[in-house]
């Protein structure tokens, strides 16, 4: 019962546990953003595409 008791006392894992819950939360924010900037990339590359191809064409200033 005694080691129970010295394993409930010990704090020696806290730290990790506290490094890995900092870990997950700024990569799930790197994942957020890598989302958010893939979208936007894909957005201006389309743009870029349709202007390209539509002012050959039309003569259209974008």
């Amino acid at each position: 019962m005694t080691k129970f008791i010295n394993m409930m006392k010990d704090d020696s894992g806290a730290a990790a546990a506290e490094y890995a819950l900092i870990l997950a939360i700024v990569g799930a924010a790197i994942a957020i953003a890598a989302i958010g900037l893939g979208s936007a990339v894909s957005t201006a590359m389309n743009r870029a595409t349709t202007c390209i191809t539509t002012a050959t064409t039309n003569a259209v200033v974008c």
